[in-house]
């Protein structure tokens, strides 16, 4: 477990990738705001979360298992994750930024590189589309 890295995961790596490409300018794993945001974009006012299934637990998602050993300590640890994260996401919005979730499910496994594409230029949308809408999930 100590080599899960908490920051520049290759999840996070290509999203910002492919933001970049499209134009987007953003700060990275921003540290003064609530829950440490992945990806920034001051401009559009817009927060991004590369969270992975497992350490989010990301209900009614195939990656989503809990180890059969220690189960309860990981039962508690990562219902403490969840619930941290809808927290910090409450504060977020009650500060006037939007926010957006990208699960790993949604850009890995089988077409990996058409998943990117097509979650990439779904988040470009979204923030593009004048703070339609404060939440989403990806």
């Amino acid at each position: 477990m100590s080599r899960i890295k908490g920051s520049d995961t290759k999840p996070e790596k290509v999203i910002r990738s492919r933001l970049h490409s499209f134009g987007f300018r953003f700060r990275k794993n921003y540290r003064k705001l609530p829950g440490k945001p992945d990806i920034v974009l001051p401009k559009y006012h817009a927060i991004l979360f590369i969270n992975g299934c497992f350490w989010h637990w990301h209900e009614g998602c195939r990656q989503m298992r809990f180890p059969k050993t220690n189960t309860e300590f990981w039962k508690k640890k990562l219902l403490g994750n969840r619930d941290r994260d809808k927290e910090e996401i409450k504060r977020l919005l009650s500060d006037g930024w939007r926010v957006g979730v990208v699960w790993e499910c949604s850009i890995t496994g089988k077409n990996r590189a058409l998943k990117i594409m097509n979650v990439s230029e779904e988040i470009a949308l979204w923030l593009e589309e004048e703070f339609e809408a404060r939440f989403k999930e990806f």
